[in-house]
């Protein structure tokens, strides 16, 4: 009977151990599989949520041309491309006014002879001349428009119709102006007078103050018609206005 109770002691150990290793076996595997579990979750939340965006088709994507120039056979000149202007080239140029006188441009005087109150008044005129005219030029100019006789009504000239130029002369001494002979024809002392004056002013219209020589067919102008009018040789400005004012 002593054997029964061994025999029992021993096989409840033996389960207990049994039991105790199953316990421990389950418990590492339940611990193992509690360990890879977060792993997987990580790996699985890792991975894009959202579907990749495709990438677009041929027929939706924008056309890129990029040029390629042909081929240029040999010998045959390659045709230029046109090229844009600028823009300052392509505005039209307007029409240039053209450019006004001169304020300084040089002129000469020619006196003409005007009525005032029963005297006679010396009126000039102004005759542009170009800038490179010798005065020789500049006063044969003046007494071409003299001889010609005044376009404005409101003055008249006393030289005698038919009057010429015969010479003129610019020296360092004075201006020498020889006239045909009709400038001394006709009329009386007044119309001598005037006609003298015209001479004289539209001679010095360059310089004021310089001399006058007067001749009349070659010869020096001593007395001036037939009451003999007595000129000066040389004449100026100062005599004349001395010896017969207007």
């Amino acid at each position: 009977m002593k054997d029964g109770p061994e025999v029992s002691r021993v096989s409840t150990a033996v389960i207990a151990g049994v039991c105790g290793f199953a316990l421990a076996a389950g418990g590492g595997i339940a611990l193992w599989t509690a360990n890879r579990s977060p792993n997987s979750a990580e790996t699985h939340s890792s991975a894009p949520t959202t579907a990749p965006a495709l990438s677009p088709t041929p027929a939706e994507s924008p056309a890129v041309i990029i040029p390629v120039p042909p081929p240029n056979p040999v010998g045959v000149p390659q045709a230029q491309t046109p090229q844009t202007l600028p823009q300052q080239a392509l505005v039209s140029k307007s029409p240039q006014p053209k450019p006004l006188p001169e304020a300084g441009a040089p002129t000469v005087q020619v006196y003409w002879v005007k009525g005032a109150g029963g005297k006679f008044e010396a009126v000039p005129t102004k005759v542009a001349v170009k800038p490179a005219d010798e005065p020789n030029t500049a006063l044969e100019a003046a007494f071409n428009s003299l001889l010609a006789g005044p376009k404005d009504a409101t003055v008249y000239s006393e030289i005698p119709q038919g009057t010429k130029l015969r010479s003129l002369s610019v020296k360092n001494d004075g201006v020498y102006v020889d006239l045909s002979a009709e400038f001394t024809s006709g009329g009386g002392s007044t119309s001598m007078t005037g006609r003298l004056g015209q001479v004289i002013y539209t001679a010095t219209s360059l310089k004021p103050n310089a001399k006058v020589w007067i001749s009349v067919d070659g010869k020096p102008l001593e007395l001036l018609g037939g009451e003999g009018l007595e000129v000066a040789q040389p004449s100026t400005r100062q005599s004349f206005d001395k010896n017969f004012p207007l």
